[in-house]
């Protein structure tokens, strides 16, 4: 049996072991809904979103929408203001 079946928790990883592990989650994602079980998607999502919350919480200024993603970001490079 595996010491961590769903993997370490996110908040006990340090930063670069966080960001590896959800480049490597996001770079599996489309293997796993294309071929990937229920289960093995339903884990891989639930795995996604801790990590991205752990990232979101440590590095909200990393995590933060483009202005120029952003309604009123867009109007303002537009000249809409």
């Amino acid at each position: 049996m595996a010491a961590h079946p769903n993997g370490i928790d996110p908040a006990a990883l340090a930063d670069d072991d966080l960001r590896r592990e959800l480049k490597h989650l996001h770079d599996t994602r489309h293997d796993t809904l294309l071929g990937g079980s229920e289960d093995a998607l339903q884990h891989h999502t639930e795995r996604m979103l801790g990590l991205e919350a752990e990232f979101r919480r440590r590095f909200p200024a990393e995590a933060g929408p483009d202005p120029r993603r952003t309604r009123a970001g867009s109007r303002h490079e537009a000249g809409q203001d």
